[in-house]
């Protein structure tokens, strides 16, 4: 039987659990326009936003060890909670600043790296807790629900928050992402449990290091993971080369204003809830080897328009398909690994691949800022599509990937 994503939602505890992601969704969609958008009219520095994007990855995939340590050993509830009152404290503690007229590029960058360790401890307790909440054959329409909401949220919320920047500055979105942490604390809260069954309590140092070591050779000892590892580390890579850049992109190569600026990521976030949903809905039939393939050979040819149009309409309606391909492909891995991976083993796996393979996303960002200062941001889109290209060719020459069935 092929459950429908809508079966997902029968569990209460799923419902309320999805509902506090929901609002947090909603928070970050304004935070994703609003503090970019600040920082480059700070600074008019690509340089600055590749800064920004390295501060969210590296913190967020070396923390994630340690969280999916945590998520495997301590009441995630409580973790999930902790996670979101800093986040919150951090928010609030940028609308006094900003509102009082002191708030400084550097106050920002602390905040996003902090923020990013929170978000690397709230992920591991995330994913972990839905097999908890849903035992593993509902994995994959959890994740492509949650998914889908997420992007269903940037879909609606950047072209409105693009706007407000243009008329309001910064302040409302930020305010507005604080509440947001604070509503998702309350949803979580109302959840009976998210697991794991017996807490055994915070762990040792060792025994961290101990867990660390466990999710990397039990990710390392499966080939298909290992390979499919890889090539998300490269297209992470290339992907943040073009997602640091994207901003002067549009700015610098287009013209676009602060709201086209919102009103084109949103259009993207179309994409990306399309691909999501059709990730839900993918027969079990279907070998994942041969799905995922065939998807990195359709994202990287779809997004060589990108690379040489000068119409914006054109750029935005390939990077909205290729954004669809990408939520699709990400919503069919994590699925695949939650159904393979020992659920008490879920946390601490699931870090060591979000470590390996984010390792490119951070030198990427930087890369593509770096060039964008000094070439035009249009040079590291081309070399970000010529490098889709060739790792899509890779993924055809990797056996276990293409042969993968479970």
């Amino acid at each position: 039987m092929v459950l429908s994503a809508r079966s997902v939602f029968r569990s209460r505890s799923f419902r309320l659990f999805f509902s506090g992601q929901a609002l947090s969704y909603i928070g970050d969609g304004l935070r994703t326009i609003a503090i970019p958008l600040l920082i480059y009219h700070l600074t008019r520095s690509a340089s600055a936003l590749g800064i920004t994007y390295a501060l969210e990855l590296l913190p967020f995939a070396f923390f994630g060890l340690v969280g999916g340590s945590l998520a495997d050993r301590l009441d995630r509830r409580r973790l999930m909670i902790a996670c979101d009152f800093i986040r919150f404290a951090i928010m609030l503690a940028w609308v006094a600043a900003y509102a009082l007229g002191f708030l400084t590029l550097w106050m920002l960058y602390t905040g996003i790296a902090v923020m990013s360790l929170c978000a690397g401890a709230f992920q591991g307790g995330q994913v972990s807790s839905i097999p908890f909440l849903l035992g593993k054959d509902r994995a994959t329409q959890a994740v492509a629900a949650l998914t889908a909401v997420e992007q269903t949220a940037y879909m609606i919320v950047p072209p409105l928050g693009g706007a407000l920047f243009a008329l309001a500055g910064p302040l409302p979105a930020l305010a507005a992402n604080a509440a947001t942490y604070l509503c998702s604390q309350i949803s979580i809260a109302l959840v009976e449990t998210l697991g794991p069954q017996e807490p055994s309590g915070m762990p040792t140092w060792p025994a961290i290091g101990a867990d660390i070591t466990t999710g990397f050779r039990t990710f390392w000892a499966d080939r298909a993971m290992r390979e499919l590892t890889v090539l998300g580390a490269f297209f992470n890579f290339f992907g943040l080369m073009t997602g640091a850049v994207l901003i002067p992109f549009l700015k610098v190569d287009f013209a676009a204003s602060d709201t086209v600026v919102g009103i084109s990521l949103g259009v993207g976030a179309v994409g990306a809830v399309a691909g999501s949903l059709a990730a839900g809905r993918v027969p079990a039939a279907w070998p994942l080897g041969r799905v995922l393939t065939w998807a990195f050979s359709a994202d990287a040819l779809l997004f060589v328009p990108v690379m040489f149009t000068h119409d914006l309409r054109v750029a935005i309606f390939f990077l909205a398909l290729t954004n669809a391909l990408v939520m699709f492909e990400i919503a069919q891995i994590v699925g695949w690994r939650l159904r393979v991976i020992p659920e008490d083993l879920v946390g601490r796996v699931f870090g060591a691949i979000r470590c390996a393979v984010l390792i490119g996303a951070a030198p990427g960002s930087l890369a593509g800022g770096f060039l964008a200062d000094r070439y035009g941001a249009r040079m590291p889109i081309v070399l970000s599509g010529a490098g889709y290209v060739a790792v899509a060719a890779l993924a055809w020459c990797l056996g276990a990937v293409r042969q993968e069935r479970r």
